[in-house]
């Protein structure tokens, strides 16, 4: 069976039945699929605001989609009023934008008032086609989610939702000081479970959840692991079969000193990452902690240690937009620690092949796309073991899974990296060798059976409706 794509199964010690995955025909895949997204836009750069994961999840989705001939049109909110009604984002994907609410200065948590106005926008749209020219709805995050209910009892077509992250999840492990996700999201998300004729979960972990804290049909969720774009992410001259032996990690060695030279940094330092949103939920702060752990344990090292921290605020980090800056200051690193904005998948992957190791210390993580881009370009993770990292990570070969959020867990996990210049390396190439089998292509070609499978079963649900 294909690691990315599975009906759940009946498993003897598993907390909820599944039947077999559907095997469906290629022939009875969608068309033309109204992907929506109503709260980021898939245009918008990753790792600030409420840019991240989810954004690249639908550009490199709706790509590889249209690669096999679905056609991906993608409704997002407006944001400035100088942008077009629509934009080809790739051949056989647009973007349409949608009017809902003033352009800027729109928060999250201020989205669910707008989304009438976004799905009269959808529902226009809709009306100038003809009937039948959609085939099907597959919404991203809970907003949408609502839409797309509309959208798909409007049309007759079925529903397919991923959550990407649930309420429920991130409530039960929030960090200190957070702030706790409302009712009125959790019973968003528990009406659009209801809804969906299909969900998607990013790991057997997150489908176990959508049943136990949202009662989910077990019948009606399917695992599809994200994917990583392997052309863009990867040891710079490497490919994967040159990833194995001494030459593997002499390429991933080579790709990190060319990365280090590009972005100005020293060739022989000790180089922990952080690239994400600067929020609480992914922890930037335990990094920094385990830093002057390092630090304290080890003096010498600050000479040869270089802390990027690549990302924006977002969430509730936008509370304390210099929060980290002062963190860093009160923890005697500001000398060692670098922030830096956002920047393009380009320049991230020059950041990712330039670092010693990722460190990703999040509370909650549907999957960690993070995770797998870093691994792809020939970088070490270390992760907390938390929702999908110990899928994305595989422990003690491509990383380190960390139990629980302790900074001194994380500086004992860095201290082998400085003390082992080679560790860098070796890992890396066990890395870019692990995320070789995350592949858009596979993950596009599961979601289209997943596709398949929601509309086979509209019909068959209709045919009896009419004897």
């Amino acid at each position: 069976m294909s690691p990315y794509v599975s009906r759940l199964r009946s498993r003897p010690h598993g907390p909820f039945p599944g039947p077999a995955r559907l095997r469906v025909g290629a022939s009875r895949r969608p068309r033309r699929v109204a992907m929506l997204s109503v709260h980021t836009s898939p245009l918008h750069q990753p790792g600030t605001g409420d840019a991240g994961g989810m954004n690249v999840y639908i550009v490199e989705l709706a790509r590889k989609l249209a690669a096999i001939n679905i056609e991906v049109e993608i409704f997002t909110r407006a944001t400035t009023g100088t942008l077009p009604p629509s934009v080809e984002l790739a051949p056989g994907v647009l973007v349409r934008h949608v009017d809902a609410g003033p352009y800027e200065g729109l928060a999250k948590e201020e989205l669910p008032a707008q989304l009438c106005a976004f799905t009269h926008g959808v529902m226009q749209t809709w009306a100038g086609h003809r009937p039948g020219y959609y085939d099907l709805v597959h919404s991203h995050y809970w907003l949408s989610g609502h839409v797309g209910w509309l959208a798909s009892e409007r049309w007759g077509v079925p529903l397919v939702h991923a959550m990407h992250t649930m309420a429920k999840v991130k409530n039960a492990s929030l960090a200190a000081g957070d702030t706790p996700e409302p009712a009125a999201r959790v019973i968003g998300e528990t009406q659009v479970v209801r809804a969906a004729d299909r969900l998607i979960a990013n790991t057997a972990e997150e489908a176990d959840e959508l049943v136990r804290h949202y009662e989910a049909d077990p019948g009606r969720v399917a695992v599809v692991h994200p994917g990583v774009n392997l052309d863009r992410f990867r040891p710079t001259g490497a490919t994967g079969s040159a990833l194995t032996g001494a030459a593997g990690e002499a390429a991933v060695a080579e790709s990190r000193a060319a990365a280090r030279a590009r972005l100005g940094l020293p060739q022989d330092a000790v180089i922990p990452l952080f690239a994400g949103r600067i929020q609480p939920l992914k922890a930037p702060d335990v990094l920094l902690r385990a830093v002057a752990v390092l630090l304290e344990e080890d003096p010498a090292l600050r000479s040869r240690i270089v802390v990027p921290v690549v990302g924006g605020p977002s969430g509730s980090g936008l509370a304390k937009p210099e929060g980290l800056q002062k963190l860093a200051a009160r923890l005697g690193i500001a000398d060692v620690v670098r922030f830096r904005p956002p920047v393009g998948q380009e320049q991230l992957a020059d950041w990712y092949r330039a670092a010693s190791v990722l460190v990703m210390p999040s509370y909650s993580e549907s999957f960690g796309l993070v995770a797998i881009e870093a691994q792809a370009s020939g970088t070490p993770v270390v992760a907390a073991a938390v929702g999908g990292l110990p899928v994305a990570v595989r422990d003690g070969v491509s990383g380190y899974l960390i139990g629980g959020h302790d900074p001194a867990d994380y500086a004992r996990a860095l201290a082998r990296f400085a003390a082992d210049p080679s560790l860098a390396a070796r890992m890396g190439a066990g890395a870019a060798r692990h995320a070789q089998s995350f592949g858009w292509d596979t993950a596009a070609a599961a979601t289209g059976e997943v596709y398949a499978a929601a509309i086979q079963e509209r019909r068959r649900h209709l045919r009896s409706l009419h004897g």
